[in-house]
């Protein structure tokens, strides 16, 4: 099973442990965890249902290429991060 992380900064609004979730992709991950904490998803995706611009999601350490249908491939053994975006400059 994948293995989701939401950084600490997401949690201060939604109480949320880190979880083994079945899935082939970010998308199959993020919904097993919005069908058990629903108010997450407004905070997570933006109303197309892709990923709000002050996020950011690490896939075994790589960055998430489909911000809009987080279709990136997800195996048994991936960790999935959920993290706040930072910018700056």
């Amino acid at each position: 099973m994948a293995h989701l992380f939401f950084a600490a900064s997401i949690q201060r609004h939604i109480a949320l442990p880190e979880r083994d979730v079945a899935a082939t992709s970010v998308d199959e991950a993020l919904s097993a965890v919005f069908a058990d904490e629903p108010r997450l998803r407004g905070y997570i995706l933006d109303d197309q249902g892709g990923l709000r611009r002050h996020l950011a999601v690490f896939i075994d350490g790589k960055p998430l290429r489909d911000r809009r249908r987080l279709s990136d491939p997800v195996d048994t053994n991936s960790r999935i991060y959920v993290v706040q975006a930072l910018s700056g400059g």
